[in-house]
């Protein structure tokens, strides 16, 4: 009887070494912080590239584009629309044989970059085709009446005017990928999220899930200000 008693009431009595004086902190949030960096800012980079392309896309064969084409709009906009409705925890799971063939595993930040580069580029692209739309369009007839070519329109006018705003929804999309980063912990994606669902929800240690939820929101606030400043940087209205 004692034995059974003996670890249950050990694990009733809470630790002494707690906040930052808790292994799980001094040895395992390090490792931890720069994951989730890794994947947030990896697929971060690749879904401003990739997801700004097929905005441009969506954009240049609208019924406003250099490159008009409904057939093809309507694809690429069935795309994003079912791309965007699928929820991160079955796309992760989904593509877990895909992850495993371009990374080898299924397992880690950098397999946890597929599924959040897959699930964040139709999310960005729509921002950019919201961006790019609402640029004025006499911008776009005055390039024109200058000899302006299609592609000359599309990065010179189009996204030199809507730089600024397409800046914003880059540092909203990086902030949504940060909040996505943690649910991958649930699924062996590793980083912040891992360990707060290991230490600090399973092993009941209050102090692990507050300091890493505090780590997510300075890390949210500091990329919400780079983000600002670079925007204030390239608006020159």
């Amino acid at each position: 009887m004692n034995s059974i008693l003996l670890p249950l009431t050990q694990a009733a009595v809470p630790s002494s070494r707690t906040w930052f004086d808790n292994p799980a902190i001094q040895n395992k949030l390090g490792y931890a912080l720069v994951e989730t960096l890794s994947m947030t800012f990896v697929s971060g980079a690749v879904t401003v590239v990739l997801g700004l392309l097929l905005g441009l896309a969506l954009v240049s064969t609208g019924k406003r584009g250099q490159f008009r084409n409904p057939p093809l709009y309507w694809v690429l906009s069935q795309i994003v629309n079912i791309g965007r409705s699928m929820p991160f925890i079955i796309l992760m799971v989904a593509l877990i044989p895909i992850t495993r063939i371009l990374v080898g595993t299924s397992l880690g930040w950098q397999a946890a970059c597929v599924p959040l580069t897959i699930g964040a580029i139709p999310f960005y692209a729509r921002l950019v085709e919201t961006a790019i739309n609402d640029v004025d369009h006499g911008k776009v007839e005055a390039a024109l009446m200058m000899g302006a070519s299609g592609l000359q329109i599309t990065w010179g006018v189009l996204v030199r005017e809507a730089l600024p705003i397409l800046i914003q929804s880059a540092t909203v999309t990086i902030i949504t990928l940060l909040g996505y980063s943690a649910m991958a912990g649930a699924v062996g994606g590793g980083g912040v999220g891992d360990l707060a669902i290991q230490y600090g929800y399973q092993r009941n240690q209050v102090d692990v899930m507050v300091i890493t939820v505090v780590v997510i929101v300075l890390i949210v606030g500091i990329i919400q200000l780079v983000g600002d400043m670079l925007s204030r940087l390239v608006n020159h209205r």
